[in-house]
């Protein structure tokens, strides 16, 4: 089983590094990537990317000083902080837990591509959806290409399954429409005003709530999911192909 989530805007300023470590794949795209982006000043960083004059500074400066020999570099599963790595809680998983995590949980990435949970990484800031001009497109989406779902696909067993619990700026980057891979997609909706929605807040820490579960039961059955109930959500059934759960 793959579970794939997506990155964080918020990053971890404490540096959590471990005995044990890995290298990202894609090195050689993820330089062409940062010399591409050391070609814009502050301002089109701040044009680019959509951000206020303090964060476009901040990532210019972290594309400007990008080295993963650097003392700043963080395992992946420990540099971000957003919402889904706070349900993850990856910090309490025992060895065992980790090393499963290492072994079925990936990290989609605008800048580095397919992340496993102990690459060390330098902090970045890089939506899959931003449009930067490359020399295969106008995208990440055309950077990527068929590179991030062939990485994962190759690391697969025969019967594996995908568990996405990344949003769909992420997923979409694998490109598996014509894969014959079995993918399960988990919604989380809540009850507001009478009826179901997705809450972006709550469906985002849910996401990182069973992922947590998948790995400190260190799941291989995807039926086992609809025993998943943490904050309050159940299995209520298939919803155009997804698996629902309600609160």
């Amino acid at each position: 089983m793959k579970i794939i989530i997506s990155p964080a805007k918020k990053l971890n300023s404490n540096r959590i590094i471990i005995k044990d470590c890995t290298s990202i794949k894609f090195k050689d795209e993820v330089i062409y990537l940062i010399n591409e982006l050391r070609k814009y000043s502050v301002s089109g960083i701040k044009e680019l990317m959509g951000l206020s004059d303090n964060l476009a500074k901040l990532n210019f400066e972290r594309f400007k000083n990008w080295d993963l020999t650097s003392h700043d570099v963080c395992q992946a599963i420990y540099i971000f902080q957003g919402d889904v790595y706070k349900g993850l809680e990856a910090s309490n998983f025992s060895e065992d837990q980790l090393s499963y995590a290492q072994k079925n949980l990936r990290i989609i990435s605008g800048l580095y591509g397919l992340l496993k949970p102990l690459d060390t990484i330098y902090p970045y800031r890089l939506e899959m959806g931003t449009n930067l001009p490359n020399k295969e497109g106008k995208n990440l989406y055309n950077f990527w290409g068929n590179k991030i779902g062939a990485s994962l696909l190759s690391e697969m067993d025969t019967n594996e399954v995908i568990v996405n619990l990344a949003s769909n700026e992420y997923s979409k980057a694998l490109n598996l429409d014509n894969s014959k891979k079995l993918v399960i997609n988990p919604v989380f909706k809540d009850y507001k005003n009478g009826k179901l929605k997705v809450i972006s807040f709550f469906a985002k820490r849910a996401r990182g709530e069973m992922a947590n579960f998948i790995i400190t039961n260190k799941i291989t059955d995807f039926n086992e999911l609809r025993s998943f109930s943490s904050s309050g959500y159940s299995f209520s059934g298939d919803e155009d192909g997804t698996m629902l759960f309600v609160r």
